[in-house]
């Protein structure tokens, strides 16, 4: 006999704030067991499978709970005197190998645009996050970094989507980008029917501050799809 499977049960109230992580981009909305934090308060979240930090601004709220609100972030709890010390450590240790970084980028001449760096609460160690349209040899900047901080170095590539989501920013409607606002997953978005690229002869007004077509055309336009399109293939004459 097989064994009975018990049903996942959520609370018909939860308490939401909201944050933003390393106090960068938009606020965020997270859930919190603690309906004490204040607006201004560090908090710790889990976020990439380690601990980082993030900064309240919308105080705590209860709101019927939602199936969406599953996939929703809890904090793990509000910072106390050492987590403050630690935040302020990382922000000082960040902001010096961001300046560092680019000087050494420049030295370098590696084609790269550095997007953020963060530390980690739970081992020594910086990423440094960046954008580039070919691949990089970075093996003696990570050098010289280690050399700089004494500490594990990665370098992150991410998409020019990923990078708007995190830098956030406001669009030509006048509303704060959906990459930083709302959504989680970034997926490309191509003309229906189209194979020579997302973005050629394309309206300047569908291309998003990323470089890459608007994600909202999902939403508005009938001619836009998640799948590319592969083109037509060649007619070629039989050979005799």
């Amino acid at each position: 006999m097989a064994p009975e499977i018990e049903e996942e049960t959520y609370p018909d109230q939860i308490i939401v704030i909201g944050v933003k992580v390393r106090d960068l981009g938009e606020v965020k909305k997270t859930r919190t067991d603690d309906p004490s934090v204040k607006v201004d308060d560090w908090v710790l979240l889990d976020l990439d499978g380690d601990h980082t930090f993030g900064k309240v601004y919308l105080p705590p709220q209860q709101l019927p709970f939602s199936p969406p609100m599953r996939a929703m972030r809890t904090t793990i709890r509000k910072a106390n005197e050492e987590d403050e010390r630690s935040v302020a450590r990382q922000q000082r240790l960040a902001q010096e190998g961001h300046d560092f970084c680019l000087e050494l980028i420049e030295t370098l001449g590696l084609k790269m645009k550095l997007v953020e760096v963060f530390g980690s609460f739970s081992r020594r160690s910086l990423t440094f996050t960046y954008t580039a349209d070919d691949r990089i040899d970075f093996r003696q900047l990570v050098k010289d970094l280690a050399r700089r901080f004494g500490c594990r170095i990665e370098m992150r590539q991410i998409s020019s989507r990923e990078e708007a989501g995190r830098l956030s920013g406001v669009d030509t409607c006048g509303l704060v980008l959906c990459c930083s606002s709302f959504l989680t997953d970034f997926k490309p978005v191509y003309p229906r029917g189209r194979g020579d690229g997302p973005i050629n002869n394309m309206d300047s007004h569908r291309i998003g501050v990323c470089g890459r077509l608007k994600c909202c055309l999902l939403y508005e336009e009938e001619d836009f799809s998640l799948i590319r399109r592969k083109p037509p293939a060649l007619i070629r004459p039989d050979r005799r």
